[in-house]
């Protein structure tokens, strides 16, 4: 395929996008639309995903217009000094329009289609015992430094604390632009070695929690029938069992056809409490979809760097070796400070370079 011939499916693909957003204008100025709170959910962020591609082809199309009136004027001009500062002109718009041609293919390449959606993370202390639970703290602490750096917003769902301020359990969402792109290759199981707090004897141990990042579903995608539930109100109790309140505000759901348990108790008030627990289950189901999906399409299961089941060992933190191994791509950083402060960044866009090696193999 020729270099021109890429141009012109770049550009076709920028106009679709471009004359889709616009029908989504008028679409979201439309009556029904505005009385159907799910549907105007649904049309504004299909419109709001369409942005940064219609911004690129009014440019391109700005652009493309101002070179072919600067050519016209280089062919036309009879002086020389304005035929040479013409073709300067036109060198600058041409770069301009390959700047902006390759900006387009890199929005254009094969996304997850959940890469923009918000996260609903939970992290369960692993083999370890205490250690085990203080290391789920430990990494629940580096996503949130990670989400703060990067502009991402955290609320916490659900938390169940060990006796030495570890998690046995921890779950979170993470909202924001991009959230699942940056968070989805942190699903599996992060082992840790390290001499715990709790040994005298200064020996290495090893403990593990699990991970699971969840893109957050819409109601309008996950739709959960009041009659498939089974709603359960208790006290909630903090660290030791203490008491935390007075009332019946804890909520547990258990979702009757799959049998999914969402506990939801640091939210002061039951429906608060409810709300939350029902964000969560609609992500474990949307979750539970999407594994089904990857089964029956192997190539999906290849753009995804490892399967990152819960059951995977994805990365291993050596404390003493101050090393940090991805499994996955055979990847090892001497930093392990610096990652536990939040910065993830250099992971992450390795696994994704890798995830999209993987995508233009397949």
């Amino acid at each position: 395929m020729s270099v021109e011939t890429i141009e012109q499916a770049v550009l076709a693909r920028l106009r679709e996008q471009h004359e889709r957003r616009q029908q989504l204008e008028q679409e979201l100025a439309r009556p029904e639309a505005l009385a159907d709170r799910q549907r105007l959910q649904a049309l504004g962020r299909e419109h709001a995903e369409l942005a940064e591609a219609a911004t690129l082809y009014q440019r391109l199309e700005k652009v493309q217009h101002d070179l072919e009136e600067t050519r016209q004027l280089a062919r036309g001009a009879e002086d020389e000094e304005m035929q040479a500062l013409a073709r300067e002109d036109e060198a600058q718009l041409e770069a301009r329009r390959q700047e902006l041609l390759d900006q387009a293919r890199e929005l254009l390449r094969p996304r997850d289609p959940n890469d923009e959606r918000d996260v609903i993370i939970e992290i369960r202390a692993g083999e370890g015992g205490e250690e085990a639970g203080l290391w789920a703290a430990d990494l629940m602490r580096m996503y949130l430094r990670y989400a703060e750096a990067r502009g991402f917003r955290m609320e916490l769902m659900y938390s169940n604390e060990t006796d030495l301020g570890g998690m046995k359990e921890v779950s979170f969402a993470v909202r924001g632009r991009g959230v699942y792109s940056r968070f989805k290759y942190e699903s599996g199981v992060h082992r840790v070695q390290r001499i715990p707090v709790t040994e005298a004897g200064g020996r290495i141990h090893t403990s593990t929690a699990t991970v699971a990042v969840m893109p957050e579903p819409t109601e309008v995608d996950v739709q959960v029938d009041e009659a498939d539930l089974r709603i359960d109100v208790f006290r909630a109790s903090g660290h030791g069992g203490q008491g935390v309140n007075t009332t019946d505000s804890a909520v547990r759901i258990t979702h009757l056809p799959t049998g999914e348990v969402v506990t939801c108790q640091d939210g002061r008030s039951q429906l608060k409490n409810k709300a939350q627990a029902l964000v969560v289950l609609r992500a474990r189901l949307y979750e539970r979809e999407l594994q089904r999906r990857q089964e029956e399409m192997a190539g999906l299961r290849r753009a995804q760097v490892g399967r990152g089941e819960r059951a995977e060992k994805i990365r291993t933190y050596n404390f003493r070796e101050n090393r940090v191994t991805d499994h996955r791509i055979g990847l090892t950083l001497h930093n392990l400070p610096a990652l536990l402060e939040g910065q993830l960044d250099p992971l992450v866009d390795a696994l994704e370079a890798a995830a999209q090696r993987d995508v233009a193999a397949a």
